[in-house]
């Protein structure tokens, strides 16, 4: 690996623009620097990213759900710390409120304009009230660190369906109100369960809320008829807002974090994408993503920015098929794997809910190559921050690492020596991996009450070697006693500590 110098902070015509690109439900497997087959999906862009920067083989989101992982990314402390931290309701206040030291936060006191355009799904609003829809959704993005925000508020499975721009749902007719709730508005209001033969993709489970194009969604909404997007038209408007915005603050640097939803169901690719993969719109939505991908760096080299700006490019969590929709994603599937060799995916605590491709590309910055270090998004406020020179707060970040060196593949740096991964938060399912070894400790679940027992009677544990076994296949607790009382012991200390990145004076 070529070194990379590491500077305790940057003069101002070093700082590159960083831009994150967060993809939505993709697995390790679904992009062909990964593994996948040319006749199954294409993904030039991904993979050109990958040959011209590092491709990371044991990158990982910090959660196997989305809401938790972009908590965790945003704030660099796990979600399974936060209680109200698992998937975001159409209706949810904001989870990170004011105050709440942030990556974009730490990104504008080193000088950056910071924007967050695509998927939010982290809630709107204060504590108790929510967003209000009809006025100003606040507290939002713009309370915690960034200088503009285009939002899809909650994920497009749920209701509304409608951009947020800043603090307004863009477009709304005061005429016309929006209306989001949890039940029903009348019995006539057109869902997938009284007008099923209407839609034109059938819902699986749950799914079948009010009905938008044709789809029906979890939740229900009326009115803002005027405001209200199509799927289809998604990530178009995300990369023609990035673009909006790149230009427009090309003179300074820059801190994008563009959240694509794909390949989030609805899969509702546009037109010009549906039929593209062979695989159905899973695999369409795909190449879509890399389309999105492809028009970042467009506008990077259109403006001359390209060799000024780190992209990181990673998915909120592993791969899943069938989730909601009857979309064809498990019958057209075909001999591609998801989630590669690994078992697992959405939800899950095994190798395939948190392991994505996690890629970084600085042309010039970064030599070419692939990294084994173990990085995670969680770990960005971190080593962003500690590269620009902006100090962290002891009690802010708690389980962000600076990885930093091993993001820019310099010589001899080093990624984590341990990761906990977290499924949805509630269950209190944790992956614990050290090296070789992986722990799953999974705690008795009462759905009712949606509360989890830690008591020890109630938890179970399994060990694996990952080296051996990438499938977590095999359970060799009893083979490697020692190892095995020292991961659970190791594991619920970083619990009970109630964080991970250590203090100042350790």
């Amino acid at each position: 690996m070529l070194a990379v110098s590491l500077m305790s902070s940057v003069s101002a015509d070093q700082k590159p623009n960083v831009i994150v690109i967060m993809a939505d439900d993709l697995g390790y497997g679904d992009v062909g620097c990964y593994g996948a087959k040319p006749k199954n999906v294409k993904t030039p862009n991904i993979d050109q990213l990958a040959a011209r920067g590092l491709r990371f083989t044991s990158g990982y989101s910090s959660a196997s759900t989305c809401t938790p992982t972009r908590y965790s990314l945003l704030t660099g402390t796990g979600a399974f710390r936060v209680e109200g931290s698992a998937i975001a309701g159409p209706n949810s206040p904001a989870l990170i409120q004011p105050g709440t030291v942030t990556l974009p936060e730490l990104m504008q006191k080193a000088g950056y304009k910071t924007a967050v355009i695509g998927k939010w799904h982290l809630g709107l609003g204060a504590p108790g009230k929510g967003p209000d829809w009809n006025g100003d959704l606040k507290p939002g993005p713009l309370e915690i660190g960034f200088d503009y925000s285009f939002l899809l508020p909650t994920t497009n499975d749920r209701v509304p369906q409608v951009y947020v721009e800043n603090h307004r749902v863009l477009n709304l007719d005061p005429a016309d109100p929006l209306w989001v709730g949890h039940r029903t508005p009348s019995p006539e209001h057109p869902t997938g369960i009284n007008q099923r033969d209407s839609l034109k993709m059938d819902w699986q489970h749950g799914h079948n809320g009010t009905i938008h194009n044709g789809i029906s969604r979890i939740g229900f909404y009326t009115g803002g008829h005027a405001a209200r997007f199509r799927d289809e038209d998604l990530a178009d408007k995300w990369a023609e807002k990035s673009e909006e915005w790149i230009k427009e603050n090309k003179d300074k640097p820059f801190f994008l974090y563009f959240a694509s939803h794909d390949i989030h169901v609805p899969r509702m690719p546009h037109e010009r994408f549906q039929g593209k993969s062979g695989m159905g719109y899973r695999g369409d939505a795909i190449v879509q993503l890399d389309w999105s991908v492809g028009e970042i760096v467009r506008v990077l080299k259109e403006q001359g920015l390209e060799e000024n700006t780190l992209i990181v490019f990673c998915s909120d969590n592993g791969s899943v098929l069938g989730d909601g929709y009857k979309d064809g994603a498990k019958e057209q599937l075909g001999d591609h794997q998801p989630a590669g060799v690994y078992s697992g995916g959405k939800y899950k605590i095994q190798e395939g809910g948190t392991r994505t491709p996690f890629i970084t590309c600085w042309p010039g910055k970064i030599q070419p190559g692939v990294s084994d270090e173990v990085v995670s998004t969680i770990d960005l406020a971190s080593s962003l921050a500690n590269y620009l020179g902006v100090e962290i707060p002891n009690d802010a970040c708690l389980d962000s690492i600076d990885v930093m060196g091993a993001l820019l593949g310099s010589e001899n740096a080093k990624g984590r020596s341990q990761l906990i991964e977290q499924d949805n938060g509630p269950t209190k399912c944790f992956g614990y991996r050290v090296g070789k070894w992986k722990l799953q400790r999974y705690a008795k679940f009462d759905r009712a009450t949606r509360t989890a027992s830690e008591a020890p009677a109630d938890l179970r544990f399994h060990l694996f070697d990952l080296d051996q076994d990438p499938g977590e296949k095999r359970d060799i607790s009893k083979q490697h006693p020692e190892v095995f009382a020292r991961m659970k012991a190791e594991l619920q200390k970083l619990l009970d500590d109630g964080r991970s990145r250590p203090t100042a004076s350790q």
